[in-house]
């Protein structure tokens, strides 16, 4: 299959690089790595073992790739009002997206722009951080829920999870990938957005018997916002809960992507997983203080640098996941 990462940065390029170690023709929109990944090719450090591609096909251009069967979607969501003249390039008459953005808001930019038959979504359970130009550090996890923008468990999907699934990802299809989104949410909401306030990581918030409890706190209102959506069944309350901070406990001091994103003067990406789950919980006349609070103590300060830099980091960025 031919395979197109736009946004090669963590999460694109460990991705791409198993896709294509199984055999894969992937292409590769780069670029703080171009120079690196075209000298040395890319280096995986990885919890599943090592391994290194000595020729990647990266590319600084979109407009340089041509049309795919595939896109892949691992672009930071503050560059998404230049999503769709990424992708463009790279759609042929039977090309299917996935992208594995944070957040909402994602599928629906580009099914207005594509179509909805042509969208999938995907939620990416992955720790991985960027190192120097030319390499990934795989710390864990890496499973992917994908399904259909339009609802339905597809043949398209599971064809997809295959495809992963014989790249060594772990990989399953969803049939409401709301649903998928929404659950996501109850782990990114906290973690990404608490972490990157107060610079501690997730080991350091969950040993803080208070930021311990905010951070259930902040759960159980994204559950009530997502539960509010007509999803084809409810998300669980406290035993979800408590799921994902056993989960986040394996986690040792892992340092999410909106925290590193702002240890590196990096805008956040307030929108996807703040502003759009905000304004479809009030939507549905549901409240959620704690997260709007949440959200606007990170927006301090975003306004004036987030523009000025989006543009710059816009082909070089991933998410480093879990995310």
């Amino acid at each position: 299959m031919k395979i197109g990462v736009v946004g090669a940065g963590a999460l694109g390029l460990y991705y791409g690089a198993k896709l294509q170690r199984a055999g894969e023709d992937v292409k590769f929109l780069l670029r703080r790595d171009y120079e690196a990944v075209s000298r040395h090719g890319l280096q995986v450090y990885s919890s599943d073992g090592d391994f290194h591609l000595p020729i990647l096909q990266g590319f600084r251009q979109a407009q340089e790739m041509g049309a795919v069967d595939l896109v892949l979607v691992g672009l930071k969501t503050f560059a998404n009002h230049r999503l769709v003249e990424l992708v463009q390039p790279l759609v042929g008459r039977h090309t299917a997206i996935l992208t594995l953005q944070n957040g909402l808001g994602n599928e629906e930019l580009l099914a207005a722009a594509f179509g909805p038959e042509r969208i999938l979504g995907g939620i990416a359970f992955l720790c991985c951080n960027r190192g120097e130009p030319g390499v990934v550090h795989h710390l864990g996890e890496g499973r992917i829920s994908l399904g259909e923008f339009a609802g339905g468990r597809s043949e398209r999907a599971v064809r997809l999870a295959a495809l992963f699934q014989q790249a060594g990802v772990p990989c399953s299809a969803v049939a409401d990938l709301r649903k998928a989104r929404w659950e996501k949410l109850v782990w990114n909401v906290p973690f990404n957005g608490l972490c990157a306030l107060t610079g501690k990581d997730v080991t350091e918030l969950l040993q803080h018997s208070p930021s311990r409890e905010e951070v259930a706190a902040l759960m159980r209102e994204v559950i009530a916002g997502g539960n509010a959506q007509g999803l084809s069944e409810p998300i669980g309350g406290e035993a979800f809960i408590e799921k994902m901070i056993q989960a986040t406990e394996k986690m040792d001091h892992y340092r999410p992507s909106m925290m590193l994103d702002r240890l590196e003067g990096r805008p956040l990406e307030l929108e996807a997983i703040y502003g759009v789950p905000l304004l479809k919980a009030a939507e549905r006349g549901v409240t959620m203080p704690r997260v709007s609070l949440l959200r606007a103590l990170l927006d301090l300060g975003e306004s004036a640098k987030g523009g000025a830099r989006a543009d710059g980091l816009l082909a070089e960025t991933g998410t480093p996941s879990t995310h």
